[in-house]
């Protein structure tokens, strides 16, 4: 299942250009071809108080796809070290939950500490944040036009919100010629 972030053509949605994501998808939709982005597997993640959703790229970083839900706790960090190690990723995307004002609350204080911590764990694999606004939303849509009901939707939603969070950043790169988010260094207060 192809998900597409917030504003790209065919998502059913209008762009947000307050999110720096979205807007720089919506800037190369609008201005022609694409910059080409470097190669390399990344894992995105979707950090949540009970799942923490994983996704992955394809090998070209081009497409964003569910890969796991493993429940939260310290040994997600350790798995994901695990799924980043086996993949070869360049990378590892946190999504970064803000308000529409974008503004940070206990959330995004909880994804950047995350974000610290796996970036120790993960060195020298770049750890980044990028803004995850809309993401659970745009992957509930997205199950359900696919036919999953609610509780089937609870499943794997997470995994799904890290590959919209994933694809945005892989547009967001694409149009821009530089990698989405902010880096993250390890052992930073969060």
């Amino acid at each position: 299942m192809l998900l597409r972030p917030l504003g790209v053509p065919g998502s059913g949605s209008r762009p947000d250009r307050s999110c720096p994501a979205t807007r720089s998808v919506h800037r190369s939709v609008l201005t022609g071809p694409a910059v080409p982005v470097r190669t390399g597997v990344r894992l995105a993640v979707d950090v949540g108080s009970v799942r923490v959703g994983v996704a992955r790229s394809d090998p070209g970083g081009v497409l964003a796809t569910p890969l796991t839900v493993l429940a939260s706790g310290p040994e997600a960090k350790n798995e994901l070290a695990k799924l980043a190690t086996e993949a070869d990723a360049i990378e590892v995307i946190v999504g970064l939950p803000t308000s529409l004002s974008g503004r940070e609350g206990a959330a995004a204080a909880g994804a950047r500490k995350f974000a610290v911590d796996l970036a120790g764990r993960l060195a020298p694999i770049p750890v980044r944040l990028v803004d995850e606004r809309f993401t659970t939303t745009e992957a509930h849509g997205a199950l359900r036009r696919g036919g999953k009901d609610s509780r089937a939707r609870r499943q794997v939603v997470d995994a799904a919100a890290a590959a919209v969070l994933l694809q945005a950043a892989l547009d967001a790169e694409r149009a821009t010629g530089r990698p989405a988010g902010q880096p993250v260094t390890r052992g930073a207060s969060a």
